[in-house]
């Protein structure tokens, strides 16, 4: 039994995340400064945006810690059934 290795991102596509990130947060604040509307609409619609981009970055490290931890467990659990495989011998007398 072999445990399996996370996967690596590609350069192209965290290239890509990052671009798509890049352009969906420009193009809502531009929307937002742009939109014919009281200030006071204006500061909530781009207190919402900041909100949920800080979310998005929280939720994405607490994604990636939840994983991170599950592939450390299994990494232990791994190793200790080695070792008990390594130890055991099936010609020893049971006493």
């Amino acid at each position: 039994m072999s445990t399996p290795t996370p996967s690596k991102n590609t350069n192209a596509f965290f290239a890509q995340a990052a671009i798509s990130f890049g352009v969906a947060l420009l193009t809502m604040v531009v929307a937002v400064l742009y939109l014919p509307v009281d200030p006071w609409i204006r500061a909530f619609l781009g207190l919402g945006t900041m909100y949920l981009t800080t979310s998005a970055f929280t939720l994405a490290k607490c994604v990636r810690d939840s994983q991170e931890n599950q592939y450390v467990v299994s990494r232990l659990d791994q190793a200790r059934v080695d070792k008990i495989l390594a130890e055991h011998d099936p010609f020893r007398a049971v006493s």
